[in-house]
């Protein structure tokens, strides 16, 4: 057997581990090239994974603080604000030390008795405070209980944290739009509201007007927010000396109004008892100089109190220029100056009342017998609907077509207010051309009515109504003014001036239907009105009950008027009145007769002047600050309110001081009410015109007894008795 042998051959160790070094030199040569190239790659780049590392480093150390621009504030004719920029405060507790240092601690190191002082102040009991403050977290917020804190709570907590030497409490504050009136104008005025609760958007604080003029002049109030960078360390302080590159912010300008804070207050306060006494559906009243279309006061119910919000979910509706409605009798004002410019009125002619056959249809007057023949006159006086459709028919139809586009029915004013409508003037079917005489067939707004109105009280020239009278640029102080808008109507000075004396016989004649709107030392060109409401589904008119809006519209003095009213009042409860006219009356007559009153020229004053001094501008003013200039005057002042800043004065910037007189200063706080022992009624008045508290007075004289204690709270709408006796408690 042949023995097979097998040759190994035998291996070198030595070569493999070359090999090996070999291979592993290259692969570190490889990395290490790689690396190398990564790392330069992000040198040149000085960005990873589409980072930007020098961004990131910038961020780490550099702050960027948002400089808020104070948003414009609102005032009125006389420069009361109505609408104006407030900080409140929200409560954060920081839990964590990671932010701070060894010798400036910025966490809560004692809760009990941080729990202790918060729960003085906040409503939440010191239990769940202390829960809060001892929660795993880094930081912890106390929802509604620590939000929307005022400054003067803001500061009490700070005070006894410092006295007892406690951190970890900090408050971040935040813009609020603050309207101290309360229940003003508010649909008007509008809102402004900070656009989110994130404070990572960039729209966190930023208030932003969602209604009104507040919407519409949106860019003007708002400003342009400025920035402050600066690099920080570790800790969160700034480094010293590096420099701070700094964008100022640039405040929004100021509005000025046409409204009369004092008329205003008063419309409001006789708007709120009329709804509270006959609820009706909506109301609406709006005073406006008749020369130069001012808008003095104007109000709607439903409305809200701009501060609270309550109310604002019954409607956003803005009733001045988006309520359109048939307007009824009102429009004969318009019917007659048309007939009288043509020459087909004639006052002693005589016409049988009750119902006309026109147009394949009949016309009634709103008593369906009628009263027999009377004059066209009388049938002003009566507000009778067929001795118009006789004025229509006279001066033929597409002659009153052009007076009606000419008053502007059917476009809108432009009134700088949002979502304006401009009603409907169609004038297409017979019957529907005949109504329009009377105010049906067409739509309109009461802005619309207005402008319309002063082609009558203003001559022939209609003024277009407006609500801003100028702005002011605060940082440049430039001032835009706005000026009055005339337009010539077809109405002649002479025609202007028939019609509003023939109007004053719906006032003074037996039969008229304005005879309740009387004011007494004034002559009143009136018309009254009762519009049917059309029913959408019936394709019909209501008919019966209070299914109306009853309407006034008010000129006066008649021979050259100043002022005109137009109120409306839509399906009330009459609750006791005979008629909607009763009810239209509690709000017309006490604001005309007011509103003639501040017309008049006012009565020589025969108090001395004791020192050539005016009134200085205390609005803005630190409320201490404000109460010893004044005391440096030697006069007294009154402090309405537990603000830290002066929002309302009285007298006025630029009046001139007397001896003894009373100087009242309202600040941004909630309102309350004085000491007025010794108080004349006038100076008690001042009182209500600011802040929009009623006073029932009995007696004559001066103030002996209030029946709320000084320092009460108040709030607009309050009704307060004051007690007046012949002499005066501080002569006493």
């Amino acid at each position: 057997m042949k023995k097979i042998t097998k040759k190994i051959r035998a291996t070198n160790p030595f070569r493999n581990r070359k090999i090996i070094a070999v291979f592993l030199y290259l692969a570190c040569f490889i990395m290490f090239g790689f690396v190398a190239l990564r790392f330069s790659w992000i040198m040149v780049k000085g960005e990873i994974n589409g980072e930007d590392l020098l961004q990131n480093i910038d961020n780490l150390y550099t702050r960027n603080t948002v400089l808020q621009a104070n948003r414009g504030t609102i005032y009125d004719k006389n420069g009361n604000p109505i609408a104006m920029d407030a900080s409140s405060y929200k409560l954060v507790a920081i839990l964590t030390d990671e932010w701070s240092s060894p010798t400036r601690p910025q966490h809560v190191q004692e809760p009990e008795k941080v729990a202790k002082i918060l729960t003085k102040y906040i409503s939440m009991s010191e239990e769940e405070v202390l829960e809060k403050l001892t929660k795993n977290s880094s930081q912890v917020e106390f929802g509604a209980a620590g939000n929307n804190l005022s400054y003067d709570i803001v500061s009490q907590i700070q005070e006894e944290l410092e006295k007892e030497n406690l951190t970890g409490i900090t408050f971040q504050d935040k813009k609020t739009r603050l309207y101290p009136n309360g229940t003003f104008a508010s649909h008007t005025i509008g809102l402004a509201q900070v656009q989110s609760d994130d404070e990572s958007d960039e729209a966190y604080q930023q208030l932003k007007g969602i209604m009104g003029l507040e919407q519409t002049y949106d860019d003007i109030l708002k400003g342009t927010n400025g920035t402050i960078e600066y690099q920080k360390d570790p800790y969160g302080y700034v480094v010293p000396g590096e420099e701070e590159i700094r964008e100022e912010a640039v405040d929004g300008s100021d509005l000025y109004l046409t409204l009369d804070r004092r008329l205003q207050v008063l419309l409001e306060n006789v708007m709120e008892e009329v709804d509270e006494e006959h609820t009706p559906e909506n109301m609406t009243a709006t005073l406006m100089n008749a020369k130069t279309g001012e808008i003095l006061a104007t109000s709607q119910r439903p409305s809200f109190n701009a501060t609270t919000k309550e109310g604002i979910d019954q409607s956003w509706q803005n009733l001045l220029v988006e309520y359109a409605f048939e307007p009824g009798s009102t429009m004969k004002v318009m019917t007659l100056a048309a007939s009288i410019q043509e020459g087909t009125f004639h006052p002693d002619s005589y016409y049988m009342s009750g119902e006309i056959s026109v147009a394949g249809g009949t016309v009634h007057d709103f008593n369906p017998d009628g009263w027999g023949s009377i004059t066209y006159l009388e049938g002003l006086a009566r507000s009778s609907n067929v001795a118009f459709v006789h004025q229509v028919e006279e001066m033929g139809y597409d002659t009153w077509k052009k007076y009606l586009d000419n008053y502007g029915f059917g476009e809108a004013v432009g009134m700088n207010l949002p979502n304006e409508y401009s009603g409907s003037n169609k004038y297409e079917w017979p019957l529907e051309k005949v109504n329009t005489a009377f105010g049906q067939g067409l739509s309109v707004t009461p802005v619309q009515m207005l402008r319309a109105f002063s082609a009558i009280a203003n001559e022939g020239n209609m003024v277009k109504p407006y609500l801003v009278d100028h702005i002011t640029n605060k940082t440049t102080n430039e001032v835009t003014q706005f000026e009055p808008e005339y337009t010539e109507s077809l109405i002649s000075k002479e025609t202007a001036q028939k019609t509003l004396q023939y109007l004053t016989e719906t006032v003074n004649n037996e039969h008229g239907t304005a005879k309740g709107y009387k004011i007494d030392g004034y002559e009143i060109a009136a018309k009254t009105g009762t519009a049917q409401l059309y029913n959408p589904d019936t394709k019909q008119y209501y008919s019966g009950g209070g299914n109306y809006i009853y309407s006034v519209v008010g000129m006066a003095p008649a021979d050259d008027p100043d002022v005109i009213l137009y109120v409306t009042v839509q399906q009330p409860d009459f609750n006791g009145a005979s008629q909607g006219s009763e009810v239209v009356q509690k709000i017309f007559n006490p604001v005309m007769k007011r509103a003639l009153e501040y017309m008049d020229a006012e009565d020589g004053d025969s108090t001395e002047i004791v020192q050539n001094e005016m009134m200085p501008n205390l609005i803005d003013s630190n409320t201490s600050e404000a109460v010893t200039e004044i005391q440096s005057k030697s006069l007294s002042t009154s402090i309405i309110g537990t603000g830290d800043k002066i929002v309302q004065q009285f007298p006025l910037e630029g009046s001139t001081l007397y001896d003894g007189q009373k100087t009242i200063l309202l600040t941004n706080g909630a309102m309350t009410l004085p000491d007025m022992s010794g108080w004349s009624r006038s100076d008690a008045m001042k009182v209500s015109e600011m802040t929009g508290v009623e006073f029932e007075f009995e007696g004559e004289g001066y103030v002996s007894e209030q029946e709320l204690a000084p320092n009460s709270f108040i709030e607009p709408g309050t009704k307060v008795k004051l007690s007046l006796s012949p002499v005066s408690g501080e002569e006493e």
